[in-house]
């Protein structure tokens, strides 16, 4: 949960928003509404490498789906589990 402070505490307590800041996210708020997002470096740096890496993964993700849609529709499908393990025997003793 992302720590609460209303904009005042950034003038009255200003260490404690700073240590908050530091372990992660902080929301500020003006007349009890969500007003600004605070953080370090360190977090903001580490947020960022998160949203990237999950993006890629997320890229990689729907080029395998999209592969498998263009496979099924080329009619590069194996029917069943044993005509599936037959293909790979075969390609594992070079017959492909």
């Amino acid at each position: 949960m992302d720590a609460i402070y209303p904009v005042t505490a950034l003038q009255k307590q200003q260490g404690e928003v700073k240590k908050a800041a530091q372990a992660g996210i902080v929301r500020i708020t003006e007349n009890g509404k969500g007003a600004y997002v605070f953080c370090s470096e360190e977090v903001f740096e580490r947020m960022m490498q998160q949203v990237a890496e999950d993006a890629a993964s997320e890229a990689r993700l729907a080029a395998l789906v999209n592969r498998g849609h263009a496979d099924i529709a080329a009619g590069r499908v194996f029917r069943g589990t044993q005509a599936a393990m037959d293909e790979v025997e075969k390609r594992m003793h070079g017959h492909a």
